[in-house]
């Protein structure tokens, strides 16, 4: 949060509550997944030269991208059968977004296509490398802010074993509403997991963000985000206090990344602080995602925290430490070889 960011809160308009549609919902023949994302989808371009302004890159590198993509192909990548809700555009881009899906074992039979919009392209710089700047073109509304109850598999929502949404899918209607139905549906089952995602970018001021995803935290059962993150979504960048507060909304497992100090794992009874994995930083932008891949692996594998987050501390360096997110999710004979 910045000192000068908007402090008047802009209420978004009146929409009625929509009926959870019994036609038009692909539920026949929906794949058997272990974990649904919901959310950002991308192409990502990033230059091939490196250490130059955008402006003077004269070749870029084409790769998938999107929060929730991202962490569906880390999980995949672990071996756990994953999908993405999401839609993109009647463009060119669209079949390329669902050809790489499919290439990386992941689930595209919930992508649905946005016909009036065109799917996101996003221009990565990369310097700093630890957090390049991102040049984000969605306007005037990207494919995945236009889910509907109709493009929701319901049957799946309610069963998967773990259901992971983003603050980035609240920041703008339709998918705010549909997501947050999404939410009331899965009525709080395990695992249903939060990545707050705070893209300061997608929402007109921090109290629009901090009442739309702190309406998300009562209805999940793990939250996950980084200092700044945290600090948008319960008013406090402390790690220990942002945990606490997480936990007192009903968060059963709580997760503050804090860079170079290592992550923390709170539960009601017990919080750990575990060193992060030392890597050169070649590109910091897939890190996360890696992370919240190893995550939700280790949810499904019941592992104790403590295991989770060093599994998932690796898992992010490793990409941390390569250039793309998608294409560079790591496997788990190479997590395991620097455990």
């Amino acid at each position: 949060m910045t000192a000068d960011s908007p402090t008047a809160e802009v209420l978004p308009a009146e929409v009625p509550s929509a009926e959870i549609p019994s036609a038009e919902v692909p539920s026949a023949g929906s794949p058997t997944v272990e974990i649904l994302t919901v959310g950002r989808v991308g192409v990502d371009l990033y230059p091939e030269q490196s250490g130059v302004p955008l402006a003077e890159v004269r070749t870029f590198a084409k790769s998938l991208g999107g929060t929730a993509t991202n962490v569906a192909v880390a999980a995949a990548r672990l071996g756990r059968s994953s999908a993405v809700l999401t839609k993109v555009g009647p463009d060119g881009f669209g079949p390329y977004v669902r050809s790489a899906l499919e290439s990386f074992g992941v689930s595209s039979s919930f992508v649905g296509t946005a016909p009036d919009l065109q799917t996101p392209v996003v221009f990565c710089a990369l310097d700093p490398p630890e957090d390049p700047p991102l040049l984000f073109y969605r306007a005037p509304l990207a494919p995945d802010l236009s889910l509907t109850p109709a493009d929701v598999p319901w049957d799946v929502v309610e069963s998967v074993p773990l259901l992971w949404v983003t603050g980035t899918g609240v920041s703008a209607s339709p998918a705010r509403e549909t997501q947050r139905q999404l939410l009331e549906h899965r009525a709080r089952r395990p695992h249903t997991v939060l990545d707050l995602d705070y893209r300061p970018m997608f929402w007109p001021d921090v109290p629009t963000a901090r009442r739309e995803i702190g309406w998300m935290l009562d209805h999940v059962t793990v939250a996950v985000g980084n200092r700044s993150e945290v600090e948008v979504a319960v008013g406090t960048s402390d790690p220990d206090e942002a945990a606490a507060r997480l936990l007192a909304r009903g968060v059963e497992l709580a997760v503050v990344k804090k860079g170079a100090e290592g992550v923390l794992f709170a539960t009601a009874e017990e919080s750990w602080t575990i060193p992060p994995h030392p890597v050169d930083v070649v590109c910091g932008l897939g890190a996360g995602d890696a992370f919240g891949g190893a995550l939700a692996h280790g949810l499904l594998s019941a592992w104790d925290p403590v295991r989770i987050a060093r599994y998932a501390n690796v898992a992010g360096a490793l990409v941390a430490g390569r250039l793309a997110c998608a294409d560079a999710m790591p496997t788990p004979s190479e997590i395991e070889a620097h455990l």
